[in-house]
């Protein structure tokens, strides 16, 4: 019988690597790393992967899939770790921070509508004529008056939201309920899910010391590299925080000095979608906030879950 699966989540530079090699260490356990960018080849110290050291302590899965020029989507990334998680018996805690990796352990991530390439190139069309305002329009005359919560910042998720509706002929809402009801990979599975949520002062000190510690490392030379590899042309990779301010730095829109800054206030930008992600959408079982104060307090409870917990 396939093991239990133990979830790790917080935000940026908030300690999920520290926390998972001590609990599969102590517990037997191996590691998935649940993480949009890491998943890249090459895409080391900007992601802040983890190191040959941490590799041989603890056998990692979900690290260097792919070439960071081709993208990787969340359907690859369940199947890869419906895989994984099918192969071990050991423990698998399953540690990041890229929401839509880790909602594959909790139910359906992709729905299996094919989207047309006529319909697909009509949307491209209407972006590129009237941007984000005319997709946001044309869908909104979809929903036909039914609620339809979507992120109405991001051109990526309208665009795929409209797609579907003019593939279909349905309203949003109605696809988004018929994809709710939907089982995913690990339905099913029992599954404990850690969230770690340090306090603001500590995480902001935390996320500075991790950009210097990125560009004392040469951040900048592994950016460099991974331009030659053309992973600009894969959206995901090219706009990360840490490697678009460096492409900045790069073609002098930057300068070396306020190169630090700009990846902070950045990365903080990002903590606070993932925050603001992980209390919608995460079922937690365990907070921890204070560091490796509470490492023993996890342990217990991870530990008692692994001889009594249930499926979820």
């Amino acid at each position: 019988m396939a093991g239990p699966l133990v979830i790790i989540a917080g935000p940026t530079a908030s300690g999920k690597t520290a926390l998972s090699l001590f609990l599969a260490e102590q517990l037997g356990g191996e590691i998935l790393c649940c993480d949009s960018l890491q998943v890249y080849r090459a895409m080391d110290i900007g992601t802040a992967k983890a190191s040959a050291d941490e590799r041989k302590r603890v056998t990692h899965y979900g690290l260097d899939l792919s070439d960071p020029h081709k993208p990787f989507d969340v359907k690859q990334f369940s199947d890869y770790a419906m895989s994984v998680a099918g192969s071990t018996e050991k423990p698998l805690f399953c540690v990041g921070g890229s929401g839509f990796y880790l909602q594959t352990f909790y139910g359906p991530v992709c729905d299996t509508i094919s989207i047309s390439p006529v319909v697909r190139e009509h949307v491209q069309n209407i972006l590129c004529t009237n941007g984000l305002d005319g997709l946001l329009s044309e869908l909104d005359r979809r929903c036909n008056g039914a609620e339809f919560t979507i992120d109405r910042q991001n051109p990526r998720r309208v665009a795929r939201a409209l797609e579907r509706a003019m593939e279909t002929g349905e309203p949003p809402a109605v696809s988004l309920e018929r994809f709710r009801k939907r089982t995913g990979n690990f339905t099913g599975r029992r599954v404990f899910t850690i969230y770690i949520e340090p306090p603001t002062g500590c995480h902001e000190i935390a996320i500075r010391s991790r950009i210097a510690h990125m560009l004392s490392e040469g951040l900048v030379g592994e950016t460099e590299t991974l331009r030659t590899m053309g992973f600009e042309r894969n959206p995901s990779a090219g706009n990360a925080v840490g490697y678009r301010e460096v492409l900045e730095f790069l073609d002098d829109k930057l300068s070396r000095d306020a190169l630090p800054e700009r990846i902070f206030i950045r990365s903080r930008q990002l903590c606070r979608k993932q925050r603001s992600w992980f209390r919608h959408h995460l079922p937690t079982d365990i907070v921890a906030c204070n560091g490796q104060n509470d490492w023993q307090r996890v342990l217990d409870a991870v530990g008692e879950f692994l001889a009594n917990g249930e499926p979820r």
